[in-house]
């Protein structure tokens, strides 16, 4: 059986982060192995608007095709509805931006197992989110190992 997981813009970004910090490096390795999985089909990526907002603002055209490419992988892209702006703005009481509310009200809607980030304020929030696990890319490694 596949696992649902939602990747965000940074965690999408990542490698195009500077490599020069052990942990970024890691982090984007992580990332990669994450694609590789997906690829293959024993993860299930959730797209969402908010991505392709996001990545829209890119000033990188190349960084932006290349994640684009991502969308057509995802088993799901979700659309702005009532629900997940609900969802968000209770998110958004825990002192998340908005935009990150909309990230993860996307991948509850989906029913994603796992929202993956490389964000430490949105990481050091995960005791407050129900109905996901919050994880950043290495983490998400180290549970597929132990399934």
């Amino acid at each position: 059986m596949s696992i649902k997981i939602y990747l965000d813009n940074c965690c999408f970004n990542r490698p195009y982060d500077d490599q020069g910090q052990v942990k970024i490096r890691i982090e984007t390795e992580a990332k990669l192995h994450l694609q590789m999985k997906i690829e293959e089909g024993s993860l299930l990526l959730a797209w969402s608007y908010i991505l392709d907002y996001e990545n829209a603002a890119n000033p990188f055209e190349i960084r932006q095709i290349s994640i684009n490419k991502w969308k057509k992988k995802a088993f799901e892209t979700l659309r702005e509805n009532e629900e997940i702006l609900k969802r968000a703005r209770q998110l958004t009481q825990f002192e998340l931006k908005a935009k990150d509310g909309l990230h993860i009200a996307c991948a509850l809607h989906a029913k994603c197992e796992y929202f993956i980030t490389t964000d430490d304020k949105i990481l050091n929030k995960d005791h407050l989110i129900d109905g996901i696990k919050v994880l950043n890319p290495v983490q998400m490694l180290n549970v597929m190992e132990e399934e």
